[in-house]
């Protein structure tokens, strides 16, 4: 039996309010901690599998052109070699994961330095890696100086996606008439995700039906991408995902390995492994489009927005549809009524870009609200009170309501806890030796989403209750957080709900991407739950909202009966199904918060050091306060990474990623991070999910390097306004400040 909703109408009713177990929102430790920090927990690469053969990709040495000839006969000769594979399917891919059957790609094209080209198949990894750097491939390579490798190569051919842009009033009169107003053009260097656990697939075939074991995030959409790319039906694909050791976006769909393996499995009739190098990773696996992005505020003389322009330009390789949503925030988190807001787009021979943590927002953010900072600076108004003046009452871009919403709550709140004093941001006033200190603040948004998921729950005999759906745990806490709604609803401690996950096999979650993991499959775990209450109310004779259900007891009345007792040696199964619906149209739901960050920047070498940071943030229901903590502080050290240290770089003459690695690709380290405090706002969102609960993962990184470029100013005068923020930049400005 199924409880379906489709999400028509905000849902007010409280109802987690109203349970007694007590489990909700606090900070449980993760069930599958003690696994994963033991070794137990086996991810994509470890299962061992009898006779299993391992692959590594070939990939290309040109950046655009055609493979003519692939020595195969050479590369079998070599010690270990079973086979080398050159099926177009392989390599037919999007950056945003759907393989094969791309209509303008075959066996031979390349569009891109790296783009995988073959797979060699050998009896051990070393004999595979060996000959597939000495497989001997022949082009016919297009010359690299008519092509396009860079967003600022005067060929490139821009044009604005006008679906997603916005026209409204007279920006250039209301720039000329402001009484002050802010033009200035920024850029950010691409990102990349950098997840813990490389891209990895094992793949299986038994001659009918295909399993593999793949590092992926939303398997809904994985089985039908793999069943179409290896020509199966789906019913004969099954994809387990049971541990992922990070995904940020990159393993939204499937990859290059996880195709090629499946084929070379079908092929060979053995098991087949295929992990990708870190450099591969960096090589092939999406990117964050590097931006250039316009802003221009136009304010009066309280410093109230009239106007506000964001023009961003952001690239993808050839036959890619996905451009980074720089504009994405601008178009609801502040007032205007004269507004442009442009996303272009052109196509360059770089690495696909895609989804990367937090996409649009991650660098749009940053750049809104430094220009937020220099406005403040150019009225002299604090700018925790310049953002609060710039609250509008409704979405102004669409003129839809707001959900709930805590933006100002959150700078308030964050600017108490900081001890954040706006009165004189005259830049350069505090010094401490060699140090100058300063700080700054930005505020937060990140766009909310519901999709379709499905969950199926059954409270046992025995008084446990199992959890099942497909969904993967990326990291961010799913079988916590699933094992605390059971409980929750069904009056269990967690501990006692088994959450089965990350194995298609089971109801199709919602996957996890877009921050909508938790509010989705957690609505559809809900639903479940709700339906099985509605079951025991049936034995008791009661109505639902009457019932309580705490440490394995039922109560109503005067009554109160064990669950085992009650269940009578008979399971209740229910599964819950949750749709996005009318209410996310009718309303605009977000999640909001305020940084808040205290640098010392070296009077001589332009270093910066991060001395502390405060985040504030509402996301409706804190669902667990400790996973829903650390997500924050992981976007937060995201931030720091996105303001100081990370940047893609690109050779002029080859188009290859120069930094492609963990050592040269550089991300903020312990030493790096400071003293961080997060704090929640307490809030209830109806018209974000039935659980009242927003997305986290991504909101902690959305203007977040903003905070920390406003210090850098407050503390030096130097506006950088070129991303990274490395210490050449601000040596360069030093001498005039």
């Amino acid at each position: 039996m199924t409880n379906a909703l489709t999400f028509d109408k905000p849902d007010e009713r409280d109802r987690l309010d109203h349970m007694a177990q007590g489990t909700i929102g606090q900070p449980l430790s993760r069930l599958e901690g003690p696994a994963k920090v033991s070794g137990t927990a086996l991810y994509a690469a470890e299962y061992a599998l009898e006779g299993c053969l391992e692959g590594v990709l070939v990939t290309a040495t040109i950046i655009k052109g055609r493979v003519t000839a692939i020595d195969k006969d050479a590369g079998l000769a070599m010690p270990g070699v079973v086979a080398v594979i050159d099926d177009a399917r392989m390599i037919s891919r999007s950056a945003q994961g759907t393989a094969g059957k791309a209509p303008d790609q075959n066996a031979q094209d390349v569009y891109y330095f790296a783009q995988p080209i073959a797979l060699v198949v050998a009896e051990t990894f070393e004999q595979a890696r060996d000959a597939a750097k000495r497989l001997h491939v022949e082009y016919a390579a297009e010359d690299p100086e008519t092509l396009v490798l860079d967003p600022e190569d005067r060929r490139a051919q821009w044009s604005e996606q006008k679906p997603k842009s916005v026209h409204q009033g007279d920006l250039p009169h209301a720039m000329a008439a402001a009484a002050h107003a802010v033009d200035a053009t920024y850029t950010t260097e691409g990102h990349i995700s950098a997840a813990m656990e490389p891209h990895a697939t094992i793949a299986e075939w038994d001659g009918e039906a295909l399993t593999v074991h793949s590092s992926l995030q939303m398997l809904n959409f994985n089985l039908p991408e793999l069943a179409d790319s290896v020509d199966l039906p789906e019913d004969k694909v099954r994809i387990i995902s049971r541990y992922v050791g990070g995904g940020f976006g990159s393993k939204l769909g499937i990859s290059p390995e996880c195709v090629a393996a499946s084929l070379a499995a079908m092929a060979l009739g053995r098991p087949v492994r295929v992990v990708m190098s870190r450099q591969q990773v960096c090589q092939i696996i999406n990117r964050r489009s590097e931006t250039t992005q316009r802003l221009r505020l136009a304010a009066d003389p309280e410093g109230r927005l009239v106007g506000i322009g964001h023009e961003s330009h952001a690239t993808n390789v050839p036959g890619e549809s996905f451009f980074e949503p720089v504009i994405q925030a601008t178009k609801f988190l502040y007032g205007g009524e004269h507004r442009l807001l442009v996303q272009n787009a052109a196509t360059i021979h770089r690495m696909p870009a895609g989804s990367v943590r937090a996409p649009g927002e991650a660098v749009g953010m940053n750049i809104l609200e430094c220009a937020m900072d220099e406005l403040a600076q150019a009225t002299g108004i604090d700018p925790v009170e310049l953002r609060l003046r710039n609250i509008p009452d409704k979405h102004p871009s669409d003129d839809r309501p707001y959900a709930s919403r805590k933006l100002a709550e959150c700078l308030q709140e964050g600017a108490e806890a900081f001890g954040w004093d706006g009165s004189d941001r005259t830049p350069g006033q505090r010094r401490e030796g060699e140090w100058l200190v300063g700080t700054g603040m930005a505020s937060a948004a990140r766009i909310h989403f519901l999709g379709t998921a499905e969950a199926r729950v059954s409270l046992q005999p025995d008084g446990t209750a199992e959890v099942a759906t497909d969904i993967s745990d990326i990291g961010t806490g799913h079988y916590t957080i699933f094992s605390q709604i059971a409980g929750e609803m069904l009056g269990l401690d967690p501990e006692d709900v088994l959450v089965r996950l990350g194995d298609s096999s089971l109801p199709a979650g919602s996957g996890s991407g877009g921050s909508w993991g938790a509010p989705t499959t957690g609505s559809a775990v809900f639903l479940a739950c709700e339906a099985i209450r509605t079951a025991l109310c049936d034995k008791l004779g009661c109505g639902e909202e009457d019932l309580t259900l705490k440490d394995g007891f039922a109560t109503y009345g005067n009554q109160r009966t064990a669950l085992t007792d009650l269940l009578g040696g008979e399971a209740i199964t229910r599964t819950g199904r949750m749709e996005s619906g009318q209410t996310l149209k009718d309303f605009a739901a977000a999640t909001y918060g305020a940084f808040f960050t205290e640098v010392a920047v070296n009077a001589w070498t332009g270093e910066t050091r991060v001395r502390r940071m405060v985040g504030a943030f509402g996301i409706g229901r804190v669902l667990n306060a400790k996973t829903a903590r650390s997500q924050c502080l992981g976007g937060m050290v995201w931030g720091i990474g996105c303001a100081l240290t990370e940047g893609q770089f690109f050779d002029p003459v080859d188009g290859h990623f120069v930094n492609g690695d963990l050592a040269e690709y550089h991300l903020p380290v312990h030493a790096d991070i400071p003293e961080m405090e997060v704090l929640f706002v307490e809030e209830r969102d109806a018209a974000a999910s039935p659980l009242q609960a927003k997305g986290v993962g991504e909101l902690g990184v959305c203007g977040a390097g903003a905070a920390i470029a406003n210090a850098i100013y407050n503390a030096t005068g130097v506006r950088v306004r070129d991303f990274p923020i490395t210490p050449d930049k601000v040596m360069a400005g030093l001498p005039e400040a």
